[in-house]
């Protein structure tokens, strides 16, 4: 894809970044041939905007200007490139930061998902493939019961042998015979499907919707665009399972890069790859959608049922006080000792082994979500499910059925096999706060709210290198929370977790590049990363972000992090700060480009002084929210109260895009709950057996099974 001189710029980006030894050392020229296949993987817009800034950088223009020279960047000497690359991390032009930002993560993350890496870094790779190697790895000690979701061996020490898999109870998604599910790399030709209700979107909202109404005993048809993976395919490799089971194999990202999204992309969604946190939606949070948005029947007494439900349902129960790992208890253990609240967090588990890999799918049947409990719950009342299927439009006519289109996609290759068309009374959209907004907009159901006021919980990371191991890539990753600034002044506030340390999730994160970035990921097994999540939106009216689709009919992500919200993260990092030196940390780390490590309390308030715009301060979401929110106001919502698309009858939506603020708290359970609400209010309004002829499979899908 790339011509030769581009070739060569990359060879030595590859170089300067990680670093890499000068020729005749082929380890650059290796990176590079990985990264071009990379970048030829991507959106065809982006691939040519990486190769044409590729190109560029081989220029005697640009040398000039980043360099002081009228050279290309592979004609530099080391130091010269590596000044070239500084002037762009630390840049004051956005689009420059946005530059270096864009090759940096592809070629680091790069680097470091190749196996080859591991040993330099201490990472020790996938769990089943080995016996555990730390205490906070595999079953526990002890006997196990219903309110532990920690798998125990009864009289031995933890660790030990290779773990072995452990099944779900209800197993209707491996079995051919009886589980519904169609895999479109089975389908060829023009499917026509007819159904009560048609789903588009598998996970915590479109599951949970197929549940209650296949139940209820409507006819239900759900399309999911990702693939269909059973427990042995996740095999805990990082590079492998990104580029399997998330939306843009892990590359989503707003228009500037200054905020990378974390979105599922595969049957069962995101809940297929969380990392099974299950809370609440608060109580003044409820209120606030009942007294601005109209909510009608979602108060805190309301919820409070549903919400327990769920948590019967998802086998939810809090992490015992014995099964944290390092990172997560340093958190408890810093918070506490600073005088704040922070406690266990409550999982969806049943028989956890403490794999570490939860972000990468459970191959051990431990996790309780939309795969693993509302999908069998549907596909057991009789709904199908066709893998592999990216719906194109939806057609909602006045009169008659409504009708949604599809493209069968070869799952290997992502290539069109096909077509499926599905009608039904009721077509309800869960394909999340970007697929659902982008798919009512192609589908000429966009304007007012859709679209708009997108919520993201802006995170960032604080990082703590200690004199011990702590290896925060093995154990339950987020089994605690500190929740002591949660509300707010005026509920809008920060809470704080920890997350897993994948090797190329850490090498996007860590700061910077070359030797200095090297010496961060050598320091892995000790260290030791804690992450602040804002409640973002506290300017109400405003919205800080968009999903558009453009004519040429991409997807354009837009966002920017308000001052009143980057406040607010600045006080989330500097309270994260003080917990790890309360923990032990000998040094601290932002993800500001080119600042240096913090050494201890009082260099906190440095942190104030440094550059926090886009691309100067390393910010990330995987809570994606709010693109159709409820509403009474149809130029400020997307939906009415009841979930249903304003003006369209018998088009709903049932994701996170649905809440109309940020919810302030992971958003798995949320989703749930409100998919749940949705749900028996399509099934009070539209009675099952409509679709007359429903359950009728024509075309050449007739017999085919995953």
């Amino acid at each position: 894809m790339l011509a030769p001189r581009q070739q060569a710029t990359l060879v030595a980006l590859c170089r300067r970044m990680v670093p890499l030894p000068d020729e005749p050392d082929p380890a650059a020229a290796r990176l590079a041939r990985t990264v071009e296949v990379r970048i030829g993987s991507l959106d065809p817009v982006l691939s040519g905007r990486l190769a044409s800034l590729i190109g560029w950088m081989d220029s005697p223009l640009a040398g000039m200007a980043s360099a002081g020279r009228p050279s290309g960047f592979a004609s530099l000497s080391s130091i010269r490139q590596d000044a070239w690359l500084r002037r762009w991390e630390c840049s004051p032009l956005p689009p420059l930061r946005t530059a270096f930002q864009a090759l940096r993560r592809i070629i680091l993350s790069s680097h470091y998902a190749d196996p080859s890496t591991y040993a330099e870094i201490g990472y020790r790779g996938p769990l089943h493939t080995r016996a555990p190697a730390v205490a906070w790895e595999g079953p526990l000690p002890g006997a196990s019961s219903p309110s532990d979701p920690v798998a125990r061996r009864d009289g031995g020490p933890a660790g030990g042998a290779r773990v072995i898999s452990i099944r779900p109870q209800l197993d209707l998604l491996t079995d051919p015979e009886v589980s519904g599910i169609i895999g479109g790399h089975r389908l060829r030709g023009d499917t026509r499907v007819r159904a009560d209700v048609c789903i588009i979107g598998s996970g915590a909202g479109g599951a949970v919707t197929a549940a209650r109404l296949a139940q209820a005993g409507h006819d239900v048809v759900v399309l999911e665009e990702g693939g269909y993976w059973r427990p042995e395919h996740f095999t805990e490799n990082e590079a492998e399972m990104a580029t399997r089971l998330y939306a843009e194999a892990g590359g989503r990202a707003t228009e500037d890069l200054s905020v990378p999204m974390l979105q599922g992309r595969a049957v069962g969604g995101g809940t297929t790859v969380n990392w099974l946190a299950m809370l609440r939606t608060p109580d003044w949070v409820l209120d606030e959608w009942a007294a601005e948005h109209g909510a009608v029947g979602m108060g805190a007494a309301e919820m409070a049922a549903v919400f327990a439900r769920i948590e019967d349902e998802t086998s939810t129960r809090e992490v015992p006080d014995d099964a944290h790992n390092p990172p997560n208890r340093a958190l408890l253990d810093g918070a506490r000792a600073l005088g704040w609240r922070a406690g266990a967090m409550r999982i969806n588990a049943h028989g956890c082994v403490r794999s570490g890999f939860c972000g990468l799918g459970c191959r051990y049947g431990a996790r309780r979500a939309a795969a693993d409990v509302y999908l069998p719950a549907a596909l057991a009342r009789g709904a199908r499910l066709f893998a592999d299927v990216r719906v194109t439009r939806v057609d909602a006519p006045a009169t008659g059925p409504r009708r949604v289109h599809g493209t069968v996609l070869d799952r290997a290759t992502g290539v069109p096999r096909g077509t499926i068309t599905v009608e039904a009374p009721v077509v309800v959209l869960a394909a999340g706060a970007v697929g659902t907004p982008a798919l009512l907009q192609r589908s000429g159901m966009g304007g007012g709210g859709v679209g708009r006021f997108l919520r993201l919980h802006p995170t960032t990371a604080v990082a703590g290198r200690y004199g011990r191991e702590m290896y925060g890539a093995g154990g339950i990753p987020l089994s605690s929370v500190c929740d002591e600034f949660l509300r707010g002044s005026d509920g809008y506030g920060f809470w704080i977790e920890t997350p897993p340390l994948y090797p190329a999730l850490a090498s996007v994160a860590m700061p910077g590049f070359g030797a200095r970035h090297r010496e961060l990921m050598r320091e892995l097994p000790n260290t030791a990363t804690m992450i602040v999540l804002i409640r973002d939106g506290a300017e109400r009216d405003r919205s800080s972000g968009s999903v558009q689709v453009d004519r040429s009919g991409r997807v354009r992500i837009h966002y920017r992090v308000s001052r009143t919200d980057r406040e607010r993260l600045l006080r989330g990092m500097e309270a994260v700060a003080r917990i790890q030196f309360a923990a032990g940390a000998q040094e601290v780390y932002t993800l500001h480009a080119g600042a240096d490590g913090l050494r201890s309390p009082a260099d906190i308030p440095a942190m104030a002084r440094r550059p926090s715009g886009p691309n100067q301060l390393g910010i990330l979401s995987a809570h994606v929210n709010g693109t159709c929110r409820i509403g009474t106001d149809p130029s400020r919502s997307g939906c009415t109260p009841d979930g249903e698309r304003h003006g369209v009858r018998g088009v709903y939506v049932a994701d996170g895009s649905l809440m109309p603020t940020a919810p302030g708290v992971n958003p798995q359970e949320t989703i749930m709950a409100m998919a749940t609400v949705v749900a028996e209010r399509i099934a009070a309004r539209h009675p099952a057996g409509r679709a007359g002829s429903a359950g009728a499979l024509a075309g050449t899908a007739a017999g085919n099974r995953e």
